[in-house]
């Protein structure tokens, strides 16, 4: 039965892996799950409270900058608060037309948010690509994350053998 379980952790953590890629996909979350499987069948011989704790909060943080990269990326484009509104907005009803909504949600929000601040479409526009590199941004964090979450597993079980 352990080995059943293994194996079923094993596929969390390559699926979040694999998810990682992909804005707004939970990745972190299946990782998670996936580690803290691995540590309740090993009664949390190899894994005790602090590790889980420390690659908790590294997905925390991970999560959080993803879903907020959008927003921090029209910001630093110089967004109206309209515009960073309407990229939070973006991301949020993108996540219901998968994959094309999560990359031009907030875009088409940014730009939005940005035309009815009574900026121009080319101003608009340029927000909207600053929003697109936040994006980015954010998916480069969560695959950080993703990562750090893995070493720190295969560091705890290395250091408690």
């Amino acid at each position: 039965m352990d080995m059943f379980l293994y194996g079923i952790a094993a596929v969390c953590i390559a699926g979040g892996l694999a998810a990682a890629i992909v804005p707004g996909l939970p990745g972190i979350p299946l990782i998670f799950a996936g580690i803290w499987l691995i540590s309740g069948v090993d009664h949390y011989h190899h894994l005790g409270l602090w590790w889980l704790l420390a690659i908790a909060l590294i997905g925390t943080i991970g999560l959080m900058l993803d879903v907020l990269a959008g927003a921090l990326g029209a910001k630093r484009a110089g967004a109206s608060r309209r515009a960073v509104l309407g990229a939070l907005v973006g991301t949020f009803i993108g996540v219901f037309f998968g994959l094309p909504g999560l990359l031009l949600g907030p875009f088409i929000g940014a730009v939005f948010g940005e035309l009815s601040a009574g900026n121009s479409m080319l101003r608009s526009t340029h927000v909207g690509i600053g929003t697109w590199i936040g994006l980015i941004f954010g998916t480069l964090v969560k695959m950080v994350a993703s990562m750090t979450m893995v070493a720190l597993l295969a560091a705890a079980w290395w250091w408690n053998r």
